[in-house]
C-alpha cells in the first residue's frame, strides 16, 4: 500500500506509481484486452522518457495538453508522463465529434493535442479548432493524415527519449480538466487538482477493501474519473494489478473476469441492464470477483449479481467529478437501492432545501449539497467558468442538482435529478448542445432536447427531440434521426423524435422542458424500433 496515503502533500498518483515501483519492480500492473502489459517498474521508466518526449516539445509545468485517446497503454503513458511534467492533461471523449468536439478543443485554449489516429478524421472535420492549435501529436501510427496548418508529431518518439528526472508536480496543481455537461449550456471543464484526483482512488480503497492481492477489471472509458481514478489510480494506492477493456462488452463481462482473475470491477448505470440481458451460461460464476461497484443501486441488479454471477459484495455510491465520491456503501451490508453512507472522514453531506439551503429533517427529500473537509479534495473550479463555479458553490455547499433522502442512519438514496440534464450511457448531456446540433439540420427552425423514462430498468435516460419544422420544409423525423446519429456523439443520439407545431415556452421564452417530458413519447418515432436506430450501446 502507498506509504502516503495518509499524508496530504504525498497524493500524488505518480509518487505512488515511483514507490511501487521501487518495491516490487517485476509486478505486473496493467493489461489491456487489446494487448500488451506493463509491470510497474515498466510503466515508471517508460513514462518517464514519454515526459521526457514532451519536455522535448516544449511542454511545461501548467501546460494544457489535449487527450483523446481510446484507453490502453499508450493512454496510460501520455497521462502519467505528462503528471511528471506537471502538464494538464484534457481528457476529451475520442467519440465527440462536430460542435461537442469544436466546444472542448476551443474551450480548453490548448496549442498540443495527443491523440489517437482513429481520431484524426473528426478532428480534420472541424471548421474551428482553435486559435491557439497548432501540433498534433498522434498514437497509433498515421501522423502524415494530421489535417494541414498542424504540425505533425509521432508519439512513438517516446522510445528514444531522454527520460525526465526534474521536479513533479504537488498535490495542489492541476492534474487534468474533463468536461462535463450540467443544466444548461455548453460542457464545462471540471479543474482537477492531483490531491482531488488520488483522493477519488483512496476513497475506493478504503470503501472495497483493495489490497495487493486483488485485480481490477476496468472497462469504463479512461476519460471519466470512474475508470482512471476510482479504479486504475486505486491499483496504483493498493499496488494490485487492473485489466482494461476499453469499452464494455456485455457478452465478454464473464470471460474477461474468469481468464484474468479479476476479483473488483465497476458497473455503471445502464452496463449491469445490458449484462443481466445475456443469456445465462453454467460458467457464470466461474471468476474470483468478489466486489462489484454498482450505481445507481436497483435493486433487481443487485440482486442477480449475487444470486446469478455469485458477487459477494454489490455496493453503491455517488458522487460527480466535481466533488469526488463522497457516499460510499459498506462491505457487508447490502442497501439494495441505496447508495450508501457519508464518507465522512473527508466529505459533509446534508439534504437541504433546494432553495433556502436549509438542512431538511431526516426522512424527506431535498438537494444532495456536499464540502470537502480536506484542502484541495475537490475541484479547483470550471476552467474558464469562474461565474459557473461560484453558481454551485452558494452558500459554501457544493449543490449537485440531484434529489436524496438521508434516513436516521445517514443512509442516502438518489430520487432524481432537480437539474435539467440528460444521463445516457454513461454520460452527462448537455440539452443545449443537442439542440444546437439538431437546429443545424436543414428544415428544422427550432428544437428541445429532453430526457425520457428508459425502457431499461437502471437504463438511466433516452434522449427524444421535439422539432419545429421551418416554413414548407418536407422533412421528416426519420429523417432529422438519420442526420442527427450523423452529427452527434453515439451516447447522444436520440432514441426518440417527434415534429411538432410549436414549442411550449415561458413568458420569458424558455423552453419548457418539463411539459415535453410530461407529454411523454406518444407520438414519437421510435427509433429503436426501425431500421435506422442507434448502434447497440453495450459493445
Amino acid at each position: 500500500m502507498y506509504s502516503g496515503i495518509d499524508r496530504q502533500a504525498e497524493w500524488i498518483l505518480t509518487r505512488a506509481l515511483d514507490e511501487a515501483a521501487a518495491a516490487t519492480p517485476d509486478r505486473i500492473w496493467v493489461l489491456s484486452t487489446e494487448g500488451g502489459q506493463l509491470t510497474f517498474g515498466e510503466a515508471a521508466e517508460q513514462t518517464r522518457r514519454s515526459a521526457g518526449f514532451f519536455a522535448r516539445l516544449g511542454v511545461r509545468s501548467g501546460d494544457r495538453i489535449a487527450v483523446m485517446m481510446p484507453g490502453g497503454i499508450d493512454f496510460i503513458r501520455v497521462w502519467l508522463g505528462l503528471s511528471r511534467l506537471g502538464a494538464v492533461p484534457v481528457f476529451i471523449n475520442c467519440e465527440l465529434r462536430g460542435a461537442f468536439l469544436k466546444h472542448q478543443v476551443v474551450q480548453s485554449a490548448v496549442e498540443t493535442a495527443v491523440v489517437h489516429s482513429d481520431v484524426l478524421p473528426s478532428l480534420g472535420k472541424l471548421d474551428e479548432r482553435g486559435p491557439l492549435l497548432r501540433r498534433i501529436v498522434v498514437a497509433g501510427g498515421g501522423a502524415a493524415s494530421v489535417p494541414t496548418g498542424l504540425e505533425p508529431v509521432d508519439f512513438d518518439g517516446w522510445r528514444i527519449a531522454a527520460p525526465y528526472s526534474g521536479e513533479g508536480p504537488r498535490a495542489i496543481d492541476l492534474a487534468g480538466i474533463m468536461f462535463t455537461s450540467g443544466t444548461s449550456g455548453p460542457a464545462k471543464g471540471v479543474m482537477l487538482p492531483h490531491a482531488h484526483c488520488t483522493l477519488f482512488g483512496i476513497n475506493a480503497v478504503e470503501a472495497t477493501g483493495l489490497a495487493e492481492r486483488d485485480r481490477y477489471y476496468i472497462s469504463l472509458p479512461l476519460h471519466h474519473v470512474n475508470g482512471l481514478f476510482m479504479q486504475l489510480g486505486a491499483t496504483l494506492l493498493a499496488r494490485c494489478s487492473a485489466v482494461i477493456r476499453p469499452r464494455f462488452s456485455a457478452s465478454e463481462w464473464v470471460p474477461d473476469i474468469g481468464r484474468h482473475g479479476a476479483t473488483a470491477t465497476n458497473l455503471l448505470g445502464v452496463q449491469a441492464a445490458y449484462l443481466l440481458r445475456q443469456a445465462k451460461t453454467a460458467g457464470d460464476r466461474d471468476h474470483g470477483l468478489r466486489v462489484v461497484v454498482n450505481a445507481p443501486s436497483v435493486p433487481a441488479h443487485e440482486a442477480a449479481l449475487r444470486d446469478r454471477f455469485g458477487v459477494k459484495d454489490v455496493m453503491s455510491g455517488y458522487g460527480m467529478t466535481e466533488i469526488n465520491i463522497p457516499i460510499w456503501g459498506r462491505l457487508g451490508e447490502s442497501r439494495p437501492g441505496a447508495a450508501g453512507w457519508p464518507h465522512e472522514k473527508y466529505f459533509e453531506v446534508v439534504i437541504a432545501d433546494p432553495e433556502t439551503d436549509r438542512e431538511r429533517p431526516r426522512g424527506e427529500a431535498g438537494e444532495i449539497l456536499v464540502r470537502p473537509k480536506v484542502p484541495f479534495g475537490f475541484m479547483a473550479g470550471y476552467f474558464n467558468m469562474p461565474d459557473k463555479a461560484v453558481e454551485a458553490w452558494r452558500n459554501l455547499w457544493f449543490h449537485t442538482g440531484d434529489a436524496g433522502i438521508m434516513e436516521t442512519d445517514g443512509l442516502v438514496s438518489f430520487v432524481d435529478r432537480i437539474k435539467d440534464c440528460i444521463r445516457r450511457r454513461g454520460e452527462n448531456i448537455s440539452a443545449t448542445e443537442v439542440e444546437a446540433v439538431v437546429e443545424g439540420i436543414e428544415g428544422v427552425a427550432e428544437a428541445a432536447a429532453f430526457a425520457v423514462k428508459s425502457d431499461i430498468a437502471g437504463g438511466e435516460d433516452e434522449l427524444m427531440i421535439a422539432a419545429v419544422l421551418q416554413p414548407g420544409a418536407a422533412a421528416t423525423a426519420a429523417g432529422i434521426g438519420q442526420r442527427a446519429e450523423a452529427l452527434l456523439p453515439r451516447f447522444a443520439n436520440p432514441r426518440f423524435v417527434e415534429i411538432v407545431d410549436a414549442l411550449p415556452k415561458t413568458s420569458t421564452g424558455k423552453v419548457q422542458r418539463e411539459a415535453l417530458r410530461k407529454r411523454g413519447t406518444a407520438g414519437a418515432l421510435d427509433r429503436a424500433a426501425h431500421a435506422d436506430s442507434p448502434r447497440n450501446p453495450d459493445r
